[in-house]
């Protein structure tokens, strides 16, 4: 006699977008009770997306004190923090019980997520990540070389820095829309360089973008391939163009992403400025944007 199929209620969506089709796509399991690390590792494969989520309920005294238990996958390992997988999964939370706000707990720790309805808009979700860290400036020659780009490539009126909202990425301003259109890396030897200097990986940003609209046009590239919408490294850039005078301390911003993959991605980011802050001087970071389903359906195990 077979053993009978555990069946795994799913659903998936496309993130920092409101139109399907376009955005970071995200696989949510709904109750991932009884899986184990392995299997969820298998399961993130199976999906082949950026990210996979897995949802553990839990008695509702402790999800209102610690907030809903949440694990994130790439296809190759588990993350303390990722942002199209925190607001897709808070997305998917809210379409079970409407709330306004919805607490989730990462590895990294307790990531809230605010929705707003206005005017028959598409819900806008924004999550706030966990305070930044300017790890380091980096040396553009260096990077350069890391990276196989030309020194002239790179925007030397700003900083090339590793900033960690729970995911150390290493923002690095190139000049040109066109330079970030044809963008190349050497993915092995920027691996290497990131592994010595604290970083995880590089997100690519430029001034020029597509859209007017947009303060900043960004792009990541990593061992999946590309990312169509990177909502911790967004995160990391909305304490870094507050930092930096590229955007002032509560301004709403639109970065755009994943553009040359044709699934275009609309990240809105904020941060504030807090003068009396010893560690950081930027605090509040938020990071928010749409999100539609797509698809649901269960998965046999």
């Amino acid at each position: 006699m077979t053993k009978p199929a555990r069946r795994l209620s799913m659903t998936q969506w496309d993130v920092f977008s409101s139109r399907p089709l376009e955005g970071n796509s995200l696989a949510v399991i709904h109750d991932a009770r009884g899986l184990t690390d392995t299997e969820m590792q298998a399961l993130a494969k199976e999906m082949n997306l950026s990210e996979t989520t897995f949802i553990l309920p839990r008695d509702a005294a402790t999800e209102r004190e610690r907030g809903i238990r949440v694990r994130i996958f790439t296809v190759q390992e588990e993350l303390p923090f990722a942002g199209h997988p925190t607001l897709g999964t808070a997305f998917a939370l809210r379409a079970q019980s409407g709330a306004e706000k919805i607490a989730l707990e990462l590895n990294v720790g307790q990531v809230p997520v605010h929705f707003e309805d206005s005017n028959g808009k598409p819900p806008f979700g924004e999550m706030t990540q966990i305070d930044p860290t300017f790890v380091m400036q980096h040396d553009r020659e260096a990077v350069a070389r890391a990276t196989g780009l030309r020194p002239e490539h790179l925007d030397d009126s700003l900083p090339i820095e590793t900033v960690s909202t729970g995911v150390p990425f290493t923002v690095t301003p190139l000049k040109s829309l066109a330079v970030m259109q044809n963008l190349q890396i050497d993915l092995n030897r920027a691996a290497e360089y990131l592994a010595r200097t604290a970083g995880k990986f590089f997100y690519f940003v430029t001034r020029e973008t597509v859209d007017r609209e947009a303060r900043l046009h960004a792009r990541m590239l990593f061992y999946n391939g590309e990312d169509p919408a990177t909502g911790s490294a967004a995160g990391c850039t909305a304490a870094w163009i507050v930092a930096h005078g590229v955007a002032k301390p509560d301004e709403r911003v639109l970065i755009e992403q994943g553009v040359e993959m044709k699934r275009p991605s609309r990240i809105f980011v904020r941060a504030s400025f807090h003068s009396k802050s010893s560690d950081n001087r930027v605090v509040n970071v938020r990071v928010g944007g749409n999100s539609v389903e797509i698809m649901r359906g269960e998965l046999y195990l």
